[in-house]
């Protein structure tokens, strides 16, 4: 009996103590895993930050841009807001300008040819752009003559070319004096440092580090804003030469259809 008691204990106890072993395993492995969590989660949360600790191009230009000094930065943005305004109107200026030559010749002859003159000028009226106005003091002389409608034609030509090129030397202005003011603000920054070298008696990179950055911070910005208006204002000219090309070729056009008229 004493032996069946003692069997039991021992039984009891080995299989309390298999139960507390597996009780302190699974509890070892939960904290593992919890642990493992934990790390994972401060490492994507040390990745986030720095992930937003880290400045877009934008922010780090407008950092910059504060950075280099209210007073040339704000004449530089102003030679960059005023250029694209100007560049920004000739061009829809001159989009408007554009017209089909050779769909308005033909029907200008169409109309000489069912109506007369007449009927021409009301074409050229109704119809928009500076090939059509020239049009319409070609045929407005043409009962002067051949030689006085050509000369009106070239005089009205003049005349719609400088509309064309009319503010385009205000963002050339503005090109040069943006990289100059740059320069300016870059020479002046360099002056300050040299004075706090000598206001202190000794050459220390520290003491001008921070002027001389500041210092060509303008001249970065005033180069950036040159080379925004250069690219508007080469697209403008040659959107001018574009047009004056097929002013001319539709002038010469017009005196050939009104001296086959005449005839």
């Amino acid at each position: 009996m004493k032996r069946l008691f003692s069997i039991l204990a021992i039984t009891g106890l080995m299989t309390f103590g298999s139960v507390q072993a597996q009780d302190s395993t699974q509890t070892e492995e939960v904290a593992t895993e919890q642990v493992q969590e934990t790390a994972a989660d401060e490492t994507a949360a040390v990745a986030t930050e720095e992930a937003a600790a880290e400045p877009t191009f934008t922010q780090k230009m407008k950092t910059r841009f504060i950075e280099g000094g209210p007073a040339f930065m704000g004449i530089v943005l102003i030679c960059l807001i005023l250029g694209l305004a100007i560049a920004i109107e000739r061009i829809i200026y001159l989009n408007l300008s554009t017209t089909n030559t050779k769909k308005l010749i033909s029907e200008v002859e169409d109309a000489l040819k069912s109506g007369g003159v007449d009927a021409a000028k009301e074409l050229c009226r109704n119809t928009a752009g500076p090939v059509a106005s020239i049009f319409y003091q070609g045929l407005d002389r043409h009962s002067h003559g051949i030689e006085s409608a050509e000369k009106a034609v070239i005089a009205y030509g003049g005349v719609q070319m400088g509309q064309l090129e009319k503010n385009v030397s205000w963002i050339s202005l503005f090109i040069a004096l943006a990289p100059m003011l740059g320069f300016m603000g870059t020479v002046i920054g360099m002056i300050e440092a040299f004075d706090q070298i000598q206001s202190a008696g000794s050459m220390e990179p520290s003491l001008v580090a921070g002027g001389i950055k500041v210092a060509l911070l303008t001249t970065v910005f005033g180069l950036i804003v040159a080379i925004i208006l250069q690219v508007f204002y080469n697209y403008i000219i040659a959107k001018i030469d574009s047009i004056v090309n097929d002013m001319e070729d539709a002038s010469i056009s017009l005196i050939d259809v009104l001296s086959d008229y005449k005839k």
